[in-house]
C-alpha cells in the first residue's frame, strides 16, 4: 500500500486495459504503427505489456526474471489512484504532470514511447473509465 492507495486494488483495475482498449476503436486507431513490449509498474506490481497495431496482445502480471522490454513506466500507488480518479486534480491529470511531480519515472529506450506519447498517455488513463472507488 502506498500513500493510502492499494496496489493490488489499482493492479486489478490495469488488468481491465485490455478490454477497455478494445472498446475504443479511436484510441486503437491512433496507435495501429505502434509496437512494443514495455513494462508497467504499479506500486511494487509489474505488468508485462506487449502492443502490436495498436492492440494488447498480452498483458500480464509480475513478478517476472529476466523478461526484457524496450521502456517501462513505474509509479507509485497513489500517482496511477490519482490519475485514474473519474476528473483527476490538477497535477495528477496526465503522465507528464505525474513524473514533473516525481511519482512516476520512465526507464529505457523512450524513442517508442516519445514517438507515440499521446496513445501512451491514453493508454495508461484507460482505468480512468471504469469510475470505480481505488482509494481505501
Amino acid at each position: 500500500m502506498s500513500g493510502g492507495f492499494d496496489d493490488s486494488r489499482l493492479a486489478a483495475a490495469f488488468e481491465q486495459v485490455p478490454r477497455l482498449l478494445a472498446e475504443d476503436a479511436d484510441l486503437v486507431r491512433r496507435g495501429a504503427f505502434f509496437d512494443a513490449r514495455f513494462q508497467v509498474g504499479i506500486g511494487a506490481i509489474p505488468f508485462d505489456v506487449i502492443v502490436a497495431a495498436g492492440r494488447i496482445t498480452t498483458l500480464e502480471r509480475g513478478p517476472f526474471l529476466m523478461r526484457p522490454w524496450r521502456f517501462a513506466v513505474r509509479g507509485t500507488g497513489e500517482a496511477w489512484g490519482r490519475l485514474w480518479q473519474p476528473i483527476p486534480e490538477p497535477g495528477w491529470h496526465d503522465l507528464n504532470a505525474l513524473m514533473k511531480r516525481g511519482f512516476v519515472t520512465l526507464e529505457g529506450d523512450l524513442q517508442p514511447l516519445m514517438a507515440n506519447l499521446q496513445y501512451l498517455k491514453d493508454l495508461l488513463a484507460l482505468p480512468r473509465r471504469l469510475a470505480v472507488e481505488v482509494k481505501t
